[in-house]
């Protein structure tokens, strides 16, 4: 083919028809990429194809022939993978505050953080999911010949860590029990992309091994909700429902559910809370099965949680005591994996039902024995899965994204290029006193030095001028405070040998002069250490901590 049939707008307009359509509502951003898709279809496609052969070329000819173009387009390698993000600074703050909030969850539970590769074996994922997981992996073979993924999920590594500290013979566990491990890996699958769903995503996994009691369920609960407030959500935002699969089997027992069509039906039944009762009966007859028994029981189950299991009424009572129950709600129709997990199950969901579920978790006693041996059965595990996307937004949607702006302790500017030594003598002595530190890379102006403070998001500015630098002193300004007494920005000479005390010259009634003349006279080599020895230690040294310093006295 020859190129100059292909335009930019042909390729644009390729590029727009291979847009997956979101499964629920679309974003703004989606909205104007899949803005005209339905006339596009209709006419420009079929326009293309014209052009480029009809048809006497094949489909997979002509999108191979659109790939290379798409390749020839000098902004076509500016976007990451369908499927996948970009991380800018703003977008890391965001992500670093969110993963935060879960790492100060999981430590006020006292669960400790693991990690693993993100290259795992094939086999690994095949053994827990069967072969048909490698159609939704990124799998490859290595050089080695070996075939391996960019792990889809993290509990499989979790297993494969828990075993290297077993005894395969015995099923004995080489460490303390019970385990409680958290982490927040970054899990890849090739699936349809839509609100909440990407092809990589982070995921927040808690679990604990080696603890049959339902008590290790109300601490990965309560874990759970304590970081759903620590965002500002409530139980008016998120419901959390629960079920065990204890009580499910024996519902599709009573109901006559045949032992061969108990999996297709509880699939059905999952999808209550999608396509609504009459959906789920329509499905159910298509099978041979009678709807009514099954969805009366549903009904009642739900209006009337007496009949709660011994498991799930301890739970229930348990969360009241935490004070976490009414994120909670019993809900029979929650299935999740059969073949996985053996127990209580349960999903956190956004109360409008706008969203995909947020998390999801339960119960997997089987797990070790399926990776390790019959010897390993007696090894119990409860844990859950939490992604980034889809609490990021409903996050958004209720307005709870902080603005996080960047954020410095100091900037550090030199007058001219002279005083270039000086500022890395002040930048190095205020970093080891702590703080973080911008250095302006070339000489700025007092305006031009405010102004990338502000830009930067710094607190203070040290500024480094000839004539204060000669008598030894560093001009600090406070970014954020005023003086009381005369309504303008704070602002001290302090000695460059008292950079690590400066938080004390802004202190109310702390040393207000602008000016010290008996600071120690400053070259611009750092004092030698006779001199520095011969002023003794300072009686109070500077603390940082994650919101504000502490001025604090050294022990006598």
């Amino acid at each position: 083919m020859e190129k100059k049939i292909f335009s930019e707008e042909d390729v644009a307009l390729w590029k727009a028809l291979t847009v997956e359509a979101p499964k629920s509502e679309p974003t703004a951003e989606e909205r104007q990429k899949l803005k005209g898709l339905k006339e596009r279809e209709k006419k420009g496609k079929a326009e293309i194809l014209e052009r480029l052969g009809g048809g006497s070329k094949t489909r997979k000819a002509i999108e191979a022939a659109i790939a290379a173009a798409n390749k020839e387009d000098p902004t076509f390698l500016l976007e990451p993978p369908s499927g996948t993000r970009d991380f800018e600074p703003a977008d890391m703050r965001v992500r670093s505050w969110l993963f935060k909030k879960m790492k100060d969850a999981a430590v006020a539970f006292s669960f400790k953080e693991y990690d693993a590769p993100v290259l795992e074996s094939v086999a690994l994922f095949e053994r827990k999911a069967g072969e048909e997981i490698t159609q939704q992996m990124y799998n490859f073979t290595d050089k080695d010949g070996e075939r391996v993924a960019l792990r889809p999920e993290m509990t499989p590594t979790l297993a494969r860590l828990v075993l290297k500290n077993t005894n395969l013979a015995t099923g004995e566990v080489r460490v303390p029990l019970p385990l409680k491990w958290f982490s927040i890996p970054q899990c890849w699958r090739f699936e349809t992309t839509q609100r909440g769903r990407k092809r990589e995503h982070y995921q927040w996994n808690m679990d604990i091994v080696g603890e049959k009691s339902v008590t290790a369920e109300v601490e990965l609960l309560g874990a759970m909700c304590y970081f759903f407030r620590s965002l500002g959500l409530t139980e008016e935002d998120v419901r959390i429902r629960v079920n065990d699969r204890k009580l499910l089997d024996k519902t599709m027992k009573d109901a006559g559910v045949p032992e061969e069509l108990f999996s297709r039906v509880c699939v059905v039944v999952d999808k209550l809370d999608k396509i609504g009762a009459d959906g789920v009966a329509e499905m159910l007859s298509e099978l041979g099965i009678s709807p009514e028994p099954i969805l009366q029981t549903l009904a009642a189950c739900r209006e009337d949680d007496s009949s709660l299991g011994e498991d799930v009424e301890l739970l229930f009572d348990l969360a009241e005591a935490y004070g976490f129950r009414e994120f909670l709600v019993f809900d029979p129709s929650v299935v999740r994996g059969l073949a996985y997990y053996t127990g209580i199950v349960f999903e956190a969901f956004d109360r409008k039902g706008e969203l995909r579920a947020i998390a999801g978790g339960g119960r997997y006693d089987k797990l070790l024995e399926l990776y390790g041996g019959a010897k390993c059965r007696q090894i119990p595990c409860v844990g859950f899965g939490f992604g980034d996307c889809v609490i990021l937004e409903l996050l958004d949607d209720k307005r709870l994204v902080p603005e996080l702006k960047p954020e410095v302790d100091f900037v550090v500017c030199p007058f001219s290029r002279k005083e270039q030594t000086a500022v890395a003598m002040v930048a190095s002595k205020l970093r080891e006193s702590g703080f973080s530190v911008d250095v302006a890379l070339s000489p700025r102006k007092a305006r031009a030095a405010f102004d990338l403070a502000n830009r930067a998001g710094a607190r203070m500015v040290a500024f480094v001028a000839p004539d204060e630098w000669s008598r030894g002193l560093v001009r600090v300004k406070d970014m954020l405070h005023k003086d009381s007494t005369t309504g303008e920005a704070k602002q001290r000479d302090v000695p460059f040998s008292d950079l690590p005390n400066l938080r004390s010259y802004f202190q109310e009634g702390g040393n207000t002069t602008t000016t010290t003349t008996n600071a120690p006279a400053q070259s611009s080599k750092p004092p030698p250490p006779a001199a520095a020895a011969a002023d003794g230690p300072n009686e109070w040294t500077l603390v940082p901590t994650d919101k504000f310093c502490v001025i604090a006295k050294p022990p006598l």
